[in-house]
């Protein structure tokens, strides 16, 4: 019974590859970001930055389901005033700006709506949702933090694509694990978690 539910589970999977509509092109996208510490210890400000790279797409024709994923650069980060506590004013620091460089990688799961009677070859809205993993490259020097390879995410968002081309989103990144944490305080660490306009085109 195991092995007939997997063969044809396998042939369902295999229909569905075979059909599937697979796309790839550039994106390029604002963020704004912000920390979220595990103590309410110093006051932090979100900063803008951006994200670039290329994203693919996988679409099931039909009943509008896929998937999309991507390879890119994202820039981010916060202004953290250390000057508010001694442990780290005794050592110079103040209000200092943080930069994060990594390599993310999203997967997402999405919907595209597609059954307007011929106008979704103008305009299809769709909406997704799932994880992002994030490889630090480099961040800011002369701080009093230490920083993880990378860190993980979740990622929700909506959008539309405009003449089966061009895709317009507005998405939100909570952070689940941290991307900073202090030398001299083990435990003081932080996630980030930011808003996200992107544009992608599909070739």
């Amino acid at each position: 019974m195991i092995k007939r539910i997997l063969v044809i589970t396998a042939i369902v999977f295999a229909s569905l590859s075979a059909a599937a509509e697979f796309r790839w092109g550039p994106q390029a996208g604002y963020v704004y970001s912000d920390f979220y510490w595990k103590q309410d210890l110093v006051s932090t400000k979100g900063m803008s930055g951006f994200q670039a790279g290329l994203v693919g797409e996988v679409m099931i024709p039909g009943i509008g389901f896929g998937i999309d994923f991507g390879l890119l650069y994202n820039m981010h980060g916060g202004r953290v005033n250390f000057g508010e506590r001694l442990v780290w004013s005794s050592d110079g620091y103040g209000n200092e700006k943080i930069l994060l460089h990594q390599l993310s990688v999203p997967f997402h799961v999405r919907f595209k709506y597609t059954r307007f009677g011929g106008l979704e070859r103008t305009i299809a809205p769709f909406v997704y949702a799932g994880p992002e993993f994030n490889f630090t490259l480099a961040h800011s020097k002369h701080t009093p933090l230490e920083y993880p390879a990378g860190s993980v995410g979740v990622a929700a968002g909506v959008g539309a694509e405009l003449f089966q081309r061009l895709q317009i989103s507005l998405s939100y990144t909570w952070g689940l694990t941290y991307e900073i944490r202090t030398i001299k305080l083990d435990n003081f660490s932080a996630r980030s978690s930011h808003w996200g306009v992107n544009v992608a085109w599909f070739f």
